[in-house]
């Protein structure tokens, strides 16, 4: 009798620290703007809408995620510390029951099972005391109650908002039903009327496109099939949620077609979903754009394609009015023809300059003539600013940047200064530099020195040797009297994978034979890696791509 006398006594004492956590917890959810709230189960099942229960019988079940009460939620702080003194005599009955070993025990609490979270029906101060016990489970009955919603035993009172709004659109939409498992969770209020538009806007346009009605299940589910996958699967493919903390994919879904929307009207030009993915992440992050600029990420990005699609689905090309610069857009157009690419034409006016002025409307009416006459779907950007921060950014809208070489590198410290040097070491896509008469490249050589770049370009002429049947040439660079076989191999091997015939020589001192052998060759399209070194090796060496926009008449294909 004396030991369950001490018992109560100490678990009086219990009940005053557990009063003073709670206190302490609501003095800290006031500063940090933070609930110390528990949630209320009759709040929670009447804005989702709950009502199915299923029997899962006694089970242990994590005290972290018991979140809320039936009835007694204004009891509890969130971690269910006793917020009341009236409850000491109770809080400590259980206390002491639990520490009497020679007694029966305390039987299982109650609680209802919602998502991951629970709520207790019965057991409240049994709660209560295993936590201030710093207990890790409780053995529980439990009662699953059925919810299309994603709840976590992170939900917060404020969350119940966007859960009851997702709960009505799974009711309006039926998606759950249609595509079982869906998760279109939203970070903020007020998304759900917007998916709902978006949903009803297609469904519209699906009806003129077959016409005919359109249901509303089959709207629903060829918009989550068709239209919000084409954007969230590169949003999980790239990683991207890593650059936006605290939001979700749909979050980004809703973002990325606005920003979409606003890019296309802005530039005239119909932009992929993964392309506007790719921009939106490099505007908002510094660390996004830097990943983006990385050797290898745009094949990476392209591999599917490669084998499933065109390679240069959407061209840009560069137009400065002038007659030089008209091959380029030729040249264009012809990839744009054996590609079946979408044309993206950029002009670009100084800062002084009229965008509607009489030079602007005249590449306007040429550049718009000749992609009729060509067959190729074309629009033409007409902007202000500086040549080389316009091509870059619209680089990432793209697969393909084409330029005319009207002032090529030289060599020395004025070589820093060119633009097209510019343009080649920031852009994060393939640029095709035009410099003569326009190329069938059909002929294309590839210079391979092992390099992470010119690994790049193996992989653009692989593809050309393949799609366009183009007539390949590996030429191995050798740096110093003698080349490494596995240079040479690595290319063999490559293109053998593939099953592509080449013809394979080696180039010792390229600055006096490269010419030579291009010439010799028949050569129309010279494929290579961009600047590997640093500035100051490439002021001091002269780099070989330099070397060939200065020398070279036929077209390179620069990788980076």
């Amino acid at each position: 009798m004396l030991s369950r006398e001490n018992n109560y006594r100490s678990a009086l004492q219990d009940f005053n620290d557990a009063r003073l956590k709670a206190s302490l917890e609501e003095v800290f959810a006031r500063l940090t703007g933070r609930s110390a709230e528990l949630l209320s189960y009759e709040e929670v099942a009447g804005k989702l809408g709950l009502n199915v229960r299923s029997e899962r019988g006694v089970q242990q079940i994590p005290l972290k995620a018991v979140v809320g009460s039936v009835g007694r939620y204004g009891d509890f702080t969130r971690s269910f510390m006793p917020r009341k003194g009236e409850d000491q005599q109770r809080w400590a009955r259980v206390k002491a029951a639990l520490d009497d070993d020679s007694g029966p025990g305390l039987p299982p609490i109650e609680v209802y099972k919602v998502g991951e979270a629970y709520f207790v029906l019965d057991g409240n101060h049994r709660v209560s005391v295993a936590r201030q016990e710093g207990f890790e489970t409780i053995e529980a009955h439990v009662m699953e109650v059925q919810t299309d919603v994603p709840i976590t035993a992170d939900l917060k009172a404020d969350d119940l908002i966007i859960k009851s709004e997702y709960a009505d659109f799974l009711r309006q939409t039926g998606l759950a039903d249609l595509r079982p498992g869906v998760d279109l969770s939203v970070s903020v209020p007020g998304q759900y009327e917007r998916l709902l538009e978006h949903i009803q806007v297609h469904r519209y346009y699906m009806g003129l496109d077959l016409k005919r009605d359109i249901s509303s299940e089959e709207a629903v589910a060829h918009w989550y099939d068709e239209v919000y996958l084409s954007v969230a699967e590169p949003i999980r493919e790239r990683g991207l949620l890593r650059w936006f903390p605290g939001r979700t994919e749909t979050d980004l879904y809703l973002w990325v077609s606005e920003y979409r929307a606003a890019l296309e009207q802005e530039l005239g030009w119909s932009i992929s979903p993964e392309a506007a993915v790719t921009d939106l992440a490099v505007k908002e992050n510094p660390r996004a754009e830097s990943e983006e600029a990385d050797t290898g990420r745009w094949r990476t990005t392209k591999m599917v394609d490669r084998y499933t699609d065109r390679l240069f689905q959407d061209i840009l090309v560069s137009l400065d009015g002038t007659a030089e610069g008209w091959n380029a857009l030729e040249q264009a157009l012809g990839v744009a023809r054996m590609e079946a690419s979408v044309l993206h034409g950029l002009h670009v006016v100084s800062l002084r300059g009229r965008v509607d002025g009489a030079r602007a409307r005249s590449v306007q009416e040429h550049f718009s003539q000749r992609c009729q006459e060509a067959g190729i779907s074309g629009s033409l950007a007409i902007v202000k600013g500086d040549v080389d921060d316009q091509v870059c950014e619209r680089a990432l809208l793209t697969d393909l940047v084409v330029l005319n070489v009207a002032h090529p590198p030289e060599r020395g410290f004025s070589s820093l200064g060119s633009g097209i040097r510019s343009i080649i070491w920031r852009s994060a896509r393939p640029i095709l530099a035009v410099r003569g008469a326009v190329s069938p490249m059909d002929r294309p050589l590839l210079a391979f020195d092992g390099s992470p770049k010119s690994k790049e370009a193996l992989f653009v002429a692989t593809y050309l040797a393949e799609q366009w049947k183009a007539a390949l040439t590996v030429l191995t660079l050798a740096d110093g009297p003698k080349v490494q076989p596995s240079v040479q191999e690595y290319a063999r091997s490559y293109l053998e994978l593939h099953e592509i015939q080449a013809e394979y020589v080696v180039c010792h001192a390229p600055q006096e034979n490269l010419p030579r052998v291009i010439a010799e060759r028949g050569t129309n399209l010279v494929l290579m890696g961009g600047y590997g070194g640093s500035a100051l090796k490439e002021l001091v060496t002269d780099s070989a791509v330099n070397f060939l926009l200065r020398e070279s008449e036929c077209p390179l294909l620069i990788c980076r």
